[in-house]
């Protein structure tokens, strides 16, 4: 017997967790089953010969939940990495090992994320993986300091490729006008003129090509490497192809000193060093762009203060924000941010909160109110109280959101993923044989040679390997920039293809707190003092109807009467004394109940019924005196988002447990195709299901703990940011702003960077189907020109740096 933990996602309620206990004790092999809802833990004790994680998975997610076995999820820094082969190689390195569950490496970010099992597996196990496929791995450690050295090394790469760039070309300058302006009619010194001293022409040559062979090595050393262990990659291409140029170059060059001057013509010197510098240049835009694709990253890094004013022993000291603990009394003055998440004891401030959810509006902060780390404090100096720290802080919890979604793959990616796993061993094969044909052709052996090391060096995995990254680096962060958190690559790719949305509608489509919308009156009273009376009857409920007519009321700034009785009626509302007029306060049956006359309010009270607004009437001493509605107010922008929603063709649906007449006078207003009313909470997940049965690809937006299941049902899950910390969790897309516009902007940005990955692909997969056959001498059978190694070399130092660019085009998106 085996015993095993899974976390359950998706529960809401104790019938939940009864459901999967069910589901699962059903299975032959199961001994036990139970399901603890507060931990959100399954323990199952179970046949291994009979049973498999994956069929006790799969009968949870039947039963509408999700079943994730406890594995450590941990990031690692990979060092060494050059394309994309060199990603997949250490993919299937760790990937081998013993519970592994899942590794991803993301070459733009060279990081690798694995979940893995901690009883099988240690972080020693992962690092010697990745060692033994020729690369390095360090775990990546979580702090302000470890995040500035990461920056601090990234700068310095770029600085070193720069510095090896433009000390290769100072030789590499000399040595193309050298070996190629005397064939341009250039004039050389006699010294070294090949017509009279070959020897001296050669040997120049060598001695400016050496320096920058030296400053490469780098590609020899990281290609012949992985040559030898069996995982050829893109700087393996790069040292066969020049290594093959200076050995033969020096070997003529051997020649010609024992007197065969006529090899002073065949020569190669000038190709691996332009090679090498070309490429070199390659990789410093390649890094340079790399890390303009992290901006939004480094943007969000550089909100959080550094420093946080508490209060301690009744003065007030400076500390370092990680030094910050929780129950700490923060000061903050204006035009200060605020250091870490927490709650206002003392003051009243208006605060910037428009960076972490978009909202441009300052928000009133008193007593009491929550305040979010990063914000800016404007115009009141407050004390506030520390809730949250460190990892915990909504800021350091959107930055891991982000960082996950950046090193995540989309699916799209696999296919890159294959083909680049076979690329190289293939380059190279062609290129041997496109050698050996032109060879055997009675071509000369440096003709063939020319031929061979074009195609070694114009062969470009690394745009393959960074065509979908790069692209899904800046749609996530972009996203982040607008309040809008995709938490996977998987996520954002779906997104694109939905073509259902349904919203919940409490709190999503609406504002979620009942408001007096209409008073109506029949009698003597004004409309002012029928609120006043009704609002002072109901100051003693509890009910949301009667607290929303308080509050109504106290808006108004009028002034609320005693009451001298109460009296609460169960199912029908209150009755009450007030001023010596006596008063009944509810619904239909309460007035038909005490004979009260409905004729004068009759239709008015169906057509606000219509409206889905919920009528309460008001009797005075017996006579009918007036109602006043409330309702559930429709949020500003819920018309707008589904009318855009509608302009992308998108069927918008409603999920709520109104009834169907409320409901639909809803759906009404905002323009909604599809209502679903009358649905329990537990049972939104099975409405889901139902579409996806009719084989639609669902969105569910939500906010609440009774839309978990849903979220997490739905194909893309969208929680809104003003909702439970459950809904977030379930959900694929979270949104920091309670704007429904979020979600027509969260398609589009789905739909530009799936567009974007689609073109950075075709540019990689077109730019080495048309380039490989010309290098192979294609054109050159029909009568066309050969191609130089040298153009090979920028061709492909061109390639990488075209897909960064363009993947850097969707930094200009707007919603």
């Amino acid at each position: 017997m085996t015993e095993k933990s899974f976390t359950i996602e998706g529960m809401s309620c104790a019938s939940c967790a009864q459901t999967v206990e069910k589901a699962t004790k059903k299975l032959p092999g199961v001994k036990e089953a139970s399901v603890n809802l507060a931990t959100e833990k399954m323990h199952i004790q179970y046949d291994e010969s009979i049973l498999t994680d994956k069929d006790i998975q799969e009968a949870v997610n039947q039963s509408g939940y999700k079943a994730v076995t406890d594995k450590k999820q941990k990031t690692f820094t990979i060092e060494g990495m050059t394309c994309a082969s060199c990603a997949q190689t250490i993919e299937k390195a760790t990937g081998k090992l013993p519970g592994v569950a899942n590794v991803s490496v993301n070459l733009a970010t060279e990081k690798m994320s694995i979940q893995y099992d901690p009883d099988q597996l240690g972080v020693a196990d992962i690092t010697n993986a990745v060692k033994e496929s020729g690369y390095e791995a360090h775990e990546e450690i979580e702090s302000a300091d470890a995040l500035d050295m990461d920056r601090e090394k990234k700068a310095q790469h770029i600085k070193e490729m720069w510095q090896r760039f433009w000390i290769s070309a100072i030789f590499t300058v000399p040595l193309l006008y050298i070996s190629m302006g005397h064939m341009l009619g250039m004039p050389l010194p006699e010294v070294i003129d090949p017509m009279m001293n070959a020897g001296t022409f050669s040997f120049t040559q060598l001695i400016l090509t050496l320096p920058v062979v030296i400053l490469g090595r780098e590609f020899f050393k990281v290609g012949f490497k992985a040559l030898f262990k069996g995982h050829p990659n893109m700087d393996s291409l790069v040292a066969l192809g020049t290594s093959a140029a200076f050995v033969y170059s020096l070997a003529a060059t051997i020649g010609i000193w024992m007197g065969n001057v006529g090899l002073a013509m065949e020569l190669y010197y000038e190709s691996a060093a332009v090679i090498l510098t070309l490429i070199t240049l390659g990789k410093y835009f390649e890094a340079l762009s790399k890390g303009k694709t992290s901006e939004a990253i480094k943007k969000l890094m550089g909100l959080a203060p550094k420093k946080a004013r508490l209060m301690r022993n009744g003065q007030e000291v400076e500390v370092a924000v990680d030094e910050v603990q929780v129950n700490d009394l923060i000061i903050v003055k204006p035009g200060e941010k605020m250091p870490v998440d927490g709650v206002v004891v003392e003051g009243m401030t208006s605060v910037d909160e428009a960076m972490l959810t978009g909202e441009s509006i300052p928000v009133e902060k008193t007593t009491g109110d929550a305040i979010i780390g990063a914000s800016i404090n404007k115009n009141g100096t407050i004390q506030y109280k520390a809730t949250k720290v460190g990892k915990d802080t909504a800021l350091s919890q959107i930055i891991k959101l982000v960082e996950d979604a950046q090193g995540s793959k989309a699916p799209i990616a696999k296919l890159a993923d294959i083909i680049s796993g076979y690329f190289v061993p293939i380059v190279i094969i062609l290129a041997i044989l496109s050698g050996v044909a032109w060879y055997l052709a009675g071509e000369s052996g440096v003709f063939a040679l020319t031929i061979a090391i074009s195609v070694l060096v114009i062969a470009c995995p690394c745009a393959l390997g960074l065509a979908t990254p790069t692209a899904i680096m800046v749609g996530t962060g972009k996203g982040a920039e607008y309040g809008v958190l995709i938490k996977s690559g998987g996520a954002l790719e779906k997104t694109h293809k939905i073509d259902t949305i349904i919203f919940d509608k409490t709190g999503t489509l609406t504002e979620g707190k009942p408001e007096v919308t209409d008073i109506v009156t029949v009698s003597e009273l004004s409309e002012e003092k029928l609120l006043i009376l009704a609002a002072s009857a109901e100051k003693g409920s509890e009910h949301p109807l009667g607290e929303a007519i308080v509050h109504g009321a106290e808006n108004k700034k009028l002034p609320l009467l005693k009451t001298q009785t109460f009296n609460a009626l169960p199912g029908h509302g209150i009755e009450v004394t007030i001023e010596n007029q006596s008063l009944l306060l509810g619904n239909k049956k309460l007035m038909v109940d005490r004979g009260i006359s409905l004729d004068a309010v009759e239709s008015i009270s169906d057509k606000l019924a219509s409206e889905g607004k919920t009528p309460m009437y008001i009797a005075k001493d017996g006579q009918m005196a007036g109602i006043i509605a409330v309702a559930d107010t429709v949020k500003a922008n819920s018309l707008n988002a589904i009318e855009k929603l509608h302009k992308m063709g998108l069927e918008v649906a409603m999920i709520t447990g109104d009834n169907k007449r409320t409901a639909e006078a809803i759906a009404k207003q905002v323009g909604i195709d599809r209502v679903l009313s009358e649905v329990l909470p537990e049972q939104k997940a099975n409405e889901v299901k139902k579409l996806q049965a009719e084989g639609k690809i669902v969105a569910m937006v939500g906010d609440g703990i009774n839309d978990a299941p849903a979220l997490a049902q739905a194909d893309i899950g969208i929680a809104i940011g003003t909702g439970t910390d459950v809904a977030m969790e379930s959900a694929d897309i979270v949104l920091m702003r309670s704007d429904l516009m979020d979600v027509p902007t969260a398609v589009e940005l789905s739909k530009a960077t799936i567009k974007n990955i689609k073109e950075n692909l075709f540019w990689a997969f077109g730019y080495n189907v048309l380039g490989i056959p010309i290098a192979m001498g294609l054109l050159h059978i029909f009568g066309g020109p050969l191609l130089n190694p040298m153009l090979a070399g920028a061709a492909m130092s061109f390639s990488s740096v075209s897909v960064l660019i363009n993947a850097l085009r969707l930094k200009r998106f707007k919603p």
